[in-house]
């Protein structure tokens, strides 16, 4: 079906509209689409306290059962309990390398469906599609998976050889479009949506009723445009509860600093997928610069080293640093990303003291410094720079970094990629969602001031009837993140029914 030439039409208020089509809001789509959990009668789990806990209302979904009663005692990597609990239900003792089946059971129960609509900027998967490439994911391909169908299989009917259990970001977004269709959700999904605003709307008269309006635009074949031509056409929806799964991939994270808008200095992973796919960065070129110790400078790393081109490393932390990410993963499944910590920590690089106002001299005598630091170690044509900041980007493709003793070094670089993380675009919100946020007097990011919900159900604190899930609460990985779509689904069904209880009594008094 195309998604994209969908209809917004909205004759009624709905329940529910999703802001965001990645695997947050296809997740929740599933649930409420009626695919409803429960304890499998020969299902079994392999901690005793949490089985002891789902055999006490066997009967029971788990969207019916008391979600923090059974978070309790559980732990895992997630700070959301929720996230903990669900994780641990679709993949039991995965951390440990263990491949427990799920003791959940999932039946297909449609008078259990809320009626939902999900908005999306593109196809279903989200930011997934922006992400197409080579390289594999973090995460192991079962921990991509949603529930209802097996990543693995699906994988190796696209695929006759399978190298490892880590998939493509082709293959993942590839996998949740599949996915949509194969579960029947497309009917709830409108994609090509922009939202501009959204906001609450109280009903007048002896109602008390309020519900949130969402507007924006949707790009729509304009048929007396000629074929194949877009226009953007306006749309309304009105719904009783909203909720927030828009990822964190929209607004490259800046440094702030002078001459960070140049034309060498980039922000975005693809920009050096870019030169090298135009020929221009090759083992002549000036060494690029990355800057930033996350998975995407990584992945900066490995592709520039595997042309040969040399690459400077410039990062805040210290490569011992225990919330360095890589300091977290477990070495025999990313090899790949133990090689650039192995790189960090044997090709490090502290510099000398170089005035911001030093003359050229100066400046080629480092320059040759470094030169000889690359021919050097284990890694040649790479140099670490642990506890650096940069200071400024000038024209001439020149990089000041500072280290922490306040010395200053000034390289000189093909390109600047700045890979420091991403923020996630709530232009649609009031001051940005500023005031939804852990701290409302700091911009909302995902890591630092993520949005504030209750922990068990996904709403906001400030905000009644308004959700958030996935990396605006802190959730970076589609393990977790479907944790956020059982609150809400949870929550969203405990409201029914006591709305579907208060109409009964109601009705008898």
């Amino acid at each position: 079906m195309d998604l994209q030439n969908k209809d917004i039409l909205p004759r009624e208020i709905l329940p529910v509209v999703v802001i965001g089509n990645g695997p947050s809001g296809i997740c929740l789509s599933y649930l409420l689409s009626g695919y409803t959990p429960y304890l499998s009668p020969e299902g079994t789990h392999p901690n005793p306290l949490l089985q002891g806990k789902l055999d006490q209302q066997p009967h029971l979904s788990l969207l019916e059962l008391d979600l923090e009663y059974l978070c309790e005692g559980l732990e895992g990597r997630s700070s959301n309990p929720v996230a903990v609990l669900f994780d641990s239900l679709l993949l039991p003792d995965s951390d440990f390398g263990l491949d427990h089946a799920s003791p959940l059971l999932w039946r297909y129960e449609p008078e259990r469906a809320t009626p939902h609509l999900v908005l999306g900027k593109g196809p279903p998967g989200g930011a997934w599609h922006a992400m197409e490439g080579s390289m594999l994911t973090l995460s192991l391909a079962n921990w991509m998976e949603l529930p209802g169908l097996k990543l693995k299989e699906w994988m190796r009917e696209k695929r006759r050889n399978v190298r490892n259990d880590r998939a493509t970001p082709a293959e993942i977004a590839s996998y949740y479009q599949h996915y949509v269709n194969q579960m029947g959700l497309e009917d709830s999904f409108a994609c090509g949506t922009t939202v501009t605003s959204i906001q609450r709307v109280n009903c007048e008269g002896a109602s008390s009723r309020s519900f949130w309006k969402v507007q924006g635009t949707q790009k729509r074949e304009a048929d007396e445009l000629g074929e194949g031509s877009l226009s953007e056409v306006p749309f309304i929806v009105c719904a009783d509860y909203v909720v927030l799964a828009t990822g964190t991939h929209d607004i490259p994270a800046r440094l702030g600093v002078e001459g960070e808008g140049l034309p060498f200095v980039c922000h975005s992973f693809w920009e050096l997928e870019a030169a090298i796919s135009r020929g221009q960065l090759d083992h002549t070129s000036d060494p690029i610069l990355v800057v930033g110790a996350g998975l995407t400078a990584a992945d900066a790393v490995l592709a520039a080293h595997h042309l040969n081109t040399p690459v400077y490393h410039a990062f805040r932390r210290s490569v011992t640093d225990p919330g360095l990410i890589f300091n977290q993963l477990p070495k025999l499944l990313y090899p790949e990303y133990h090689k650039v910590h192995q790189m960090m920590t044997q090709q490090q690089q502290h510099g000398q003291d170089i005035p911001s106002s030093g003359g050229t001299g100066t400046l080629v005598d480092q320059q040759e410094n470094n030169t000889a630091s690359m021919s050097t170690g284990s890694y040649p044509g790479y140099v670490s720079l642990p506890k650096h900041r940069v200071v400024a980007f000038k024209p001439d493709r020149k990089c000041v970094l500072e280290g922490e003793d306040g010395c200053r070094t000034v390289l000189q670089v093909s390109m600047a990629l700045v890979l420091i993380g991403a923020h996630p675009n709530l232009s649609f919100l009031p001051e940005n969602g500023r005031p939804l946020g852990l701290n409302p007097q700091e911009p909302i990011t995902c890591r630092r001031n993520p949005l504030e919900v209750d922990p068990y159900t996904y709403e906001s604190v400030s905000e009644g009837g308004l959700y958030a899930m996935g990396p605006l609460v802190g959730e970076n990985f589609v393990r977790f993140l479907k944790g956020g779509a059982l609150a809400i689904a949870s929550d969203l069904a405990k409201k029914q029914r006591a709305k579907e209880e208060n109409r009964t009594t109601l009705r008898v008094s």
